[in-house]
């Protein structure tokens, strides 16, 4: 892979500048790697998220917590689920106690296309971290969790 310099034809004001810009850029490029996996299998990466966080969920979950482990914490992820409900691929049960809160937990055949997409997804995960020494993800994780503040 070319560097950002050459990748977008540029110049930075500072190296600080260029490491922000280099994040946003190659976050963008790991999406598009995974974009056209996921729209074969009629997935958007918000549903794709949603479906993985449902997978891993012990129990149901309600869209609050949904919302707050999302990657992309999109203001529609209700309207998200609601396209993976139609697609018979989460399922929404009311609280008996409540009928305010709904939950909303992954079905078989969530379960089965999460399958499906994972054995094409999962090369390219290994084939990205293979680049990368642990201690190398542990310094990219620590530098980034400090730009988060």
């Amino acid at each position: 892979m070319a560097r950002i310099e050459e990748e977008l034809v540029s110049r930075f004001e500072s190296e600080q500048q260029k490491a922000v810009l280099n994040v946003l850029f190659t976050g963008n490029w790991f999406k598009g790697t995974h974009a056209h996996i996921l729209a074969k299998h009629g997935l958007s990466l918000a549903q794709y998220n949603i479906l993985r966080i449902l997978r891993g969920a012990k129990d149901r979950m309600n869209m609050q917590q949904v919302k707050d482990r999302m990657l992309d914490r999109a203001p529609n992820a209700t309207r998200l689920t609601d396209k993976l409900i139609a697609k018979n691929l989460v399922e929404r049960v009311r609280c008996d106690s409540d009928r305010r809160v709904i939950y909303v937990s992954i079905t078989r055949n969530g379960l089965s296309l999460l399958q499906e997409v994972d054995r094409l997804i999962q090369p390219l995960m290994q084939e990205y971290t293979g680049r990368i020494s642990a201690e190398e993800a542990r310094s990219v994780n620590e530098v980034l969790d400090k730009l988060r503040g």
